[in-house]
């Protein structure tokens, strides 16, 4: 790990009395109103901008900040200088530009992802940058202090592995399966995810590893990766839905992740298909991922197939096994209900399409496209792209990194020279 530079500190947002003394220096250093202060905020505002979006041209940073390009060339300079931030050359719209992220030295942050049956746990640097990746198998009603026993466990040794400590983690980005309420601080429906009812994620996470935690639904981070790096790039209203164990999504909303009130929009997933259907995990009857999840699938199968696993079902459809071939193209159709349903609701102009059934490409995805060309209003479906996520399986992961680097709290204005 390279040194960090002269030029700031890390500061987590608990460390009251740090950030006190920091405030105290920024406040003897420039007054308000005085050309000092302006400086230090649109720095500020520029740091901001960057760790919102992951990395902008700077004729993108002068758009986002309301900036002119000369403050925001100038400002660069310095930060670059200051080794917070880095610059590398680009082309945009055919002409030479230069694009902004945060340094790589700047400090780490890391990204959890509890799937179905699977955790996976990655550190990155603060441009995005993956330095260590791991993954484990999770049994299905795995608990959560198991859990996170060993997420903890697997983030001190990938980060002593890199040469650095723990207390170098900017932030950490953590993804569950299942609607997380931001009020609470809870996985919202118990049933959902047994075993992590009335865990406080976050704050249990963050005294394990000594760093700020921050915790979403895993499909909204699949959604703010395919935004930011992936098929939804420069998209303004689109959906992210992922198709595998169980059924999730992620709305965009005019360029931002759309969670509701208390986090938990978007459970595409849990959409009535047929309210006389089965009964769900979540309590209620006919849920779309009774209908199109993996073990419907698998169940669906079992007599004709005997005992598959979803990569099976997959790899036997893309071989032509009518079978398997047929569930998969039924799930596509259920999906395409609840999408043409969301179509007339909320009118996005794209739907990335991602989660390990999405990797039976058009098998999955033509079916998905015929239901919502068929079932939605024509206007909405007619001005619609049904696509297949760029990021696979990485979507979730580069999210809750993503995520994290949103969240980092990184205090630049102590040394930098006005």
């Amino acid at each position: 790990m390279a040194p960090r530079p002269s030029g700031f500190s890390l500061l987590h947002p608990t460390d009251a009395a740090t950030t006190a003394r920091v405030k105290d220096v920024n406040a003897k250093r420039a007054t308000p109103g005085s050309q000092t202060s302006l400086r230090e905020s649109n720095r500020a505002r520029i740091i901001e901008a960057v760790k919102h979006h992951g990395g902008l041209a700077q004729v993108e940073l002068a758009g986002s900040t309301g900036l002119s390009p000369a403050t925001v060339s100038n400002i660069v300079k310095e930060l670059v200088a200051a080794g917070i931030l880095q610059t590398t050359p680009s082309t945009r719209s055919g002409r030479r530009s230069q694009y902004v992220t945060l340094a790589r030295n700047v400090g780490l942050v890391a990204g959890v992802h509890f799937g179905a049956r699977h955790l996976r746990v990655a550190v990155a640097d603060a441009t995005g940058q993956v330095l260590a990746d791991q993954r484990m198998p999770l049994g299905t009603d795995h608990r959560a202090d198991a859990g996170l026993d060993r997420v903890a466990l697997l983030l001190a040794d990938m980060v002593e592995s890199l040469d650095a400590t723990l207390p170098e983690l900017l932030a950490v980005g953590l993804g569950v399966p299942a609607p997380f309420d931001t009020s609470t601080g809870h996985v919202s429906s118990s049933s959902m995810l047994r075993g992590w009812g009335g865990v406080e994620i976050a704050r249990v996470t963050s005294k394990r590893l000594g760093a700020p935690v921050f915790v979403d639904n895993d499909a909204n981070l699949g959604a703010l990766a395919e935004l930011r790096q992936g098929a939804a790039k420069d998209v303004a209203q689109a959906a992210y839905v992922s198709v595998s164990h169980r059924i999730g999504s992620g709305l965009i909303i005019n360029g931002e992740v759309y969670r509701g009130s208390i986090g938990t929009a978007g459970e595409l997933g849990h959409v009535t298909i047929d309210e006389d259907g089965p009964i769900c995990r979540c309590g209620n009857r006919g849920c779309l991922e009774t209908f199109a999840g993996a073990q419907h699938l698998l169940e669906l199968l079992r007599v004709s197939h005997g005992a598959l696993t979803l990569r099976d079902v997959i790899r036997l459809a893309l071989e032509g096994d009518a079978g398997c071939r047929r569930v998969v193209a039924d799930a596509g159709r259920a999906v395409g209900i609840a999408l043409a349903n969301l179509c007339n609701l909320l009118n996005p102009s794209r739907v990335v399409v991602g989660g390990e059934l999405a990797r039976a490409g058009d098998i999955l995805l033509d079916p998905i496209r015929e239901t919502v060309g068929r079932s939605a209003l024509p206007a909405a479906s007619g001005a619609l792209e049904i696509v297949p996520a760029e990021l696979q399986g990485e979507a979730e992961i580069l999210g809750a990194i993503a995520l994290a680097i949103e969240h980092a709290t990184v205090n630049v204005m102590a040394n930098v020279p006005s």
